[in-house]
């Protein structure tokens, strides 16, 4: 009797291993980065030993110009289809990256996305892309070993995005594809966290997370195509509160808190000419959060993509944007393909921030696919 059940259970999960499939995937890439002028600003919450009270405090870290930068990435894939054709998957993934100093980090889990498939609809759930992520032709084409810049850099709406490193948004994403077209649909929860924070010379600009809702529409056609989207974020409960740029220490009891909203819409396309390849996006942020437009305003970018040869791919970008403190950022890179899913990867470049001084970017490696 126990042969019969061993053998029964051994069948059972034979089945199991046949109806669904596992798969792994990523990259690694490892090199050297150099930052001008290199340093990270945070808000950091701590006891005053004083009054006892909790004081935040605006806190700037000098780190080194020229340090080693590394990540890997493992996508593990579960894909289960009905005997009716209806696709369903779920991806989580493990990544380690560099800290902002230099040093290396720890690996760790981010939240999971399900999706279901059937003809050309495609559903989203968990940590998301939103329709603005998901977007044809926002990224464009991104210089550089780390990808350090891009069209889009003068944008600074926290649309909802798929995170490689936390939990994600939550949310829920409806895309259908018919023909050369493409319409979608996202959703998220006041959970999710497309908050803002922006740190000025003497104060802070601050808002919560909030709900978010978005549209889209693309064509992509043999060499052109074109995308629109709209997304809209509900209750950011937007702050601002001064602080002295002596001691750090942010003034929140005089803090000016306004409920808000905040909307973005934004305009993409490509075109292809033989081996190049040249993307662009205009766009449009506002929030009555920020009146004075410190950072929703209008932005634009361009991009382009040249193959060079069989193996060589020249990459350009530029963007800006025209609120206080938007980037405006340039970047010249190029890949040089090895074979067997390895490639040669740098870049050069320069970021802006408002009327901030002009910084120097640059890095170079090795990328392996897998």
């Amino acid at each position: 009797m126990k042969k019969v059940l061993l053998a029964t259970t051994a069948l059972v999960a034979t089945a199991g291993v046949a109806a669904a499939e596992v798969s792994f995937s990523g990259f690694g890439r490892f090199g050297l980065q150099y930052i001008e002028d290199n340093a990270s600003t945070e808000i950091v919450s701590d006891t005053n030993t004083t009054s006892g009270d909790t004081e935040r405090t605006v806190v700037t870290t000098e780190n080194d110009d020229a340090f080693l930068d590394s990540r890997f990435r493992l996508n593990i894939d579960a894909n289960a289809e009905t005997d009716g054709g209806v696709g369903f998957s779920g991806r989580v993934r493990l990544q380690a990256d560099d800290n902002a100093d230099g040093s290396a980090g720890t690996a760790g889990l981010n939240g999971a996305v399900f999706t279901t498939t059937y003809g050309g609809l495609r559903v989203d759930v968990g940590n998301i892309a939103g329709v603005i992520d998901n977007l044809q032709d926002y990224y464009g084409f991104e210089p550089g070993l780390t990808l350090f810049t891009g069209q889009y850099v003068g944008a600074n709406f926290a649309f909802d995005a798929y995170t490689s490193t936390g939990a994600g948004e939550n949310g829920v994403y409806a895309g259908y594809t018919f023909g050369d077209f493409n319409v979608a649909v996202s959703y998220s929860g006041d959970d999710a966290g497309d908050d803002y924070e922006i740190i000025a010379d003497d104060f802070v600009w601050e808002t919560g997370d909030s709900e978010q809702w978005g549209i889209s529409a693309a064509y992509a056609g043999s060499n052109w195509g074109v995308a629109i989207g709209y997304a809209q974020s509900d209750d950011l409960n937007a702050t601002i509160a001064d602080y002295d740029p002596a001691t750090g220490v942010i003034d929140d009891a005089n803090a000016t808190t306004v409920e808000a909203d905040a909307d973005m819409v934004v305009l993409t396309g490509h075109v292809t000419f033989g081996d190049l390849t040249i993307t662009g996006l205009v766009g449009d942020e506002s929030s009555d959060g920020d009146p004075d437009n410190l950072v929703f305003d209008t932005f634009w970018g361009l991009s382009a993509g040249y193959n060079l040869g069989a193996a060589t791919q020249i990459l350009f970008s530029y963007g800006d944007g025209s609120a206080e403190f938007d980037t405006q950022a340039f970047g010249l890179g190029a890949i040089y393909d090895l074979g067997g899913g390895v490639s040669l990867r740098g870049g050069i470049g320069s970021n802006k921030v408002g009327d901030g001084d002009t910084t120097t970017v640059a890095d170079l490696g090795v990328q392996f696919n897998f």
